[in-house]
């Protein structure tokens, strides 16, 4: 006897095939349905199993009469009888077509977001995004809240967890809290700090309006003849407003140094080369909508930023997206370091954090507060992370 498995997408290509490869005498033992295809399961298609049958020593049957002739089981036989079930199934298709349709539409979504679901698992598996140990889960909302950019946080997380795991997660908050501040003085501590007293003559304060560009100005100043026992002067180029020249008029006075206005670059010039004499020399500009590109372009024509060195001022009060445009607007301007003013009036230092090292700019000084002389620090990695460290330590 020849057994034959045969597997087709209809009843009546089986059953074809069949025919083909036993022949007419040929008897189906089992039919069923079966899936076959797919992707982990899903986007199988449904087919038709045969198991058939073929007694090759089948003997001749007997001469018998019509009456008493027994039906043969043949293969054709049973296709005589599914003739009129095939048939019947043709007829229902046709008026249930739509209904499969969608129904076969709908359980293809599903399998598709099935399928979705299990690869991103399988992708998150495989990139290591396991469960964080609580300690470090509380350190990464603490550095989320500071608005510390995302890739920057993730990048202090991915350096901590590898060390965890070598004390088998048996861990402090201290010891986490100095392995965060490692990570940050390693992104700072290359970049240029505070203010170089014995080598920098010409110091050049610019930045938007609102900023605090003359009090920190003063500020410097005061340190300088006070602290430091130099001869300072100041220079001006802020034109447009009377109360700006009166105010720093008003600090040269109480610190006794010598003051002088510009109007254009050869009035420049000429305070540069009065002042020849001086220690250092401070230089303060007016404060203008920094989206004005003409701002700059005047800035220019008035003063000559050779041999200056340029601290931008900004705000930490302000946002980090403008905070990135200021610096862009005066980008063709050669800034050294930049002074972070306001720090007493805010809670949010990230912005702080994300520009130096998105921008590769060192702090030359940090002012938190209106008081002069007081209210002002000079900048280095140490000042940084003090600040950062109130709000994102453990």
């Amino acid at each position: 006897m020849r057994v034959k498995k045969i597997i087709a997408p209809t009843m009546a290509e089986a059953m074809k095939k069949v025919t083909e490869e036993l022949g007419q005498n040929a008897v189906i033992l089992n039919s069923r349905v079966i899936q076959e295809g797919g992707v982990f399961g899903f986007f199988a298609k449904k087919k038709i199993e045969l198991i058939a049958a073929l007694d090759q020593n089948q003997a001749a049957p007997k001469t018998t009469t019509q009456k008493e002739q027994p039906k043969t089981v043949t293969f054709q036989s049973q296709i005589d009888d599914l003739v009129p079930l095939i048939k019947e199934e043709e007829n229902v298709i046709p008026k249930k077509e739509k209904q499969k349709e969608d129904l076969e539409h709908d359980n293809l979504l599903k399998e598709m977001k099935q399928l979705k679901s299990m690869i991103t698992k399988m992708s998150n598996d495989q990139s290591g995004d396991e469960a964080l140990h609580p300690l470090v889960e509380d350190l990464k909302t603490k550095l989320m809240d500071q608005d510390i950019l995302e890739e920057l946080t993730e990048e202090f997380i991915s350096e901590i967890k590898p060390r965890m795991a070598l004390l088998s997660n048996q861990v402090s908050k201290e010891q986490i809290n100095e392995w965060l501040k490692s990570s940050i003085m390693t992104k700072i501590n290359d970049l240029e700090f505070g203010h170089k007293h014995d080598d920098i003559r010409y110091v050049n304060v610019v930045g938007p309006t609102g900023v605090g560009k003359t009090t920190t100005l003063a500020k410097i100043a005061a340190e300088a003849v006070l602290k430091y026992r130099k001869k300072v002067a100041f220079i001006t180029t802020d034109t447009y407003r009377i109360a700006a020249i009166d105010q720093l008029k008003t600090y040269a006075t109480i610190l006794g140094v010598p003051i002088e206005v510009c109007y254009n670059l050869e009035d420049f010039k000429h305070a540069k080369d009065k002042f020849e004499g001086y220690d250092l020399v401070l230089i303060d500009t007016s404060g203008r909508n920094f989206r004005d590109e003409k701002y700059v372009t005047e800035l220019k024509k008035i003063i000559d930023f050779n041999e200056l060195e340029t601290y931008l001022v900004l705000a930490l009060t302000s946002k980090y997206k403008d905070m990135k445009k200021i610096y862009e607007q005066f980008h063709s301007v050669p800034i050294n370091k930049v002074i972070f003013s306001k720090v007493d009036e805010t809670e949010s230092y990230g912005s702080m954090l994300n520009f130096m090292v998105e921008k590769q700019v060192g702090v030359a000084y940090l002012t938190n507060g209106q008081n002069v002389p007081d209210d002002i620090m000079e900048g280095s990695p140490n000042k940084v992370y003090s600040i950062l460290a109130k709000e994102v330590q453990l």
